[in-house]
């Protein structure tokens, strides 16, 4: 087996197939991947943005995906500017169930909101004289959703959703204001060839919160992305965790092209895949435990049989079923890399 991709990246193979068509071979797509398993995909270090560009070619992506850097101030404070959420790193920490740090209109009004012109693009502008031939940025921000309810912990936020959604209300549009300006100004970048939000909003068992609730307070800010990936001619994606059956139908109106992970744990991807096919391509559904417990052999059978049942016609690409954390085993991300470069052209 090759060490590296066999092939050239080509952006056009990647977005043909987030349109739900067939290009030459499945692509490979990642929310993301910890920089420790890019480096033992490449034997070094992976600290620089040329770095992680010539991992994502080595590996065999069409892309590389970026963000742009604004701090979203969580437990920022008018009479604490400095306050800030130090760097998590390996390290994990519990979501804020209870209460948060906004809980009333005078939190809302002391609250250190982030700006848009405090967000750094200085990726998006370094890269287009890094980038082979071929290769596109997917320019990825999120958490609209997230940023709102982590703000007031979860049960303050499920609380207010009946004693005080106008308060919910007014979070939503300032994170969502911000958020969906990131958005159009990645938007803007020659180089950026697809956009990527990413927020949960779905258990293994089901939605967070009512379908009616996310028709509005998140749909709408979603929507407007939709509609910014439209009039720049660019493929949506969409990542949430979890099993969403329930708002299926909604996610394809608001401008989707593609879904990712497919949690295994949660929905079968083939049912997915039968009822929602032409209306989504599918990313993802390579078990992150497998990936972390399983072996080799274990790996590869998996790929190939989803390559097998989801690849023909096209409107797949082959990922984990979440992200690529730090422990993952080298060698099991390896294969899962190997197989498609073997196995995932159309013939």
């Amino acid at each position: 087996m090759n060490k590296f991709a066999p092939y050239p990246p080509d952006f056009e193979r990647l977005r043909k197939t987030l349109k739900s068509g067939q290009a030459d071979r499945v692509p490979l797509a990642e929310l993301g991947i910890h920089p420790d398993i890019m480096a033992a995909i490449i034997d070094r270090p992976v600290e620089t943005l040329q770095d992680r560009i010539d991992f994502f070619r080595l590996a065999g992506y069409d892309y590389i995906k970026l963000s742009p850097i604004i701090d979203m101030n969580p437990g920022g404070f008018r009479s604490d500017i400095k306050a800030r959420v130090a760097d998590r790193g390996d390290r994990f920490a519990w979501a804020t169930e209870g209460k948060g740090v906004i809980a009333n209109d005078e939190d809302f009004e002391r609250f250190l909101w982030a700006e848009i012109n405090d967000a750094m693009f200085c990726e998006f502008e370094a890269v287009d004289n890094l980038l082979p031939d071929g290769m596109k940025v997917i320019g990825q921000y999120g958490d609209i959703f997230t940023f709102t309810w982590e703000f007031m912990g979860f049960e303050t936020f499920s609380f207010s959703l009946v004693e005080n959604p106008e308060l919910i209300q007014r979070i939503f549009d300032r994170v969502g204001g911000i958020i969906v300006q990131l958005f159009a100004r990645m938007a803007q970048f020659d180089c950026v060839g697809a956009l990527f939000y990413s927020d949960d909003i779905a258990y293994q068992s089901g939605l967070m919160i009512s379908p009616q609730s996310l028709r509005t307070f998140l749909f709408p800010f979603m929507r407007q992305i939709g509609r910014i990936c439209q009039e720049h001619g660019l493929p949506f994606l969409y990542h949430s965790d979890g099993k969403m059956w329930e708002v299926m139908d909604e996610l394809a109106e608001l401008g989707i092209d593609a879904l990712q992970p497919i949690e295994p744990q949660a929905w079968d991807i083939v049912e997915v895949k039968r009822r929602y096919g032409d209306r989504f391509c599918l990313i993802g559904n390579v078990d992150v435990d497998l990936l972390s417990r399983g072996t080799v052999g274990e790996v590869e059978t998996e790929v190939r049989r989803l390559l097998r049942e989801l690849a023909p016609g096209g409107g797949y690409c082959v990922g984990s079923g979440n992200t690529i954390p730090f422990y993952v085993k080298p060698a099991n991300y390896r294969a899962m890399l190997e197989t498609v470069w073997q196995y995932g052209e159309y013939r």
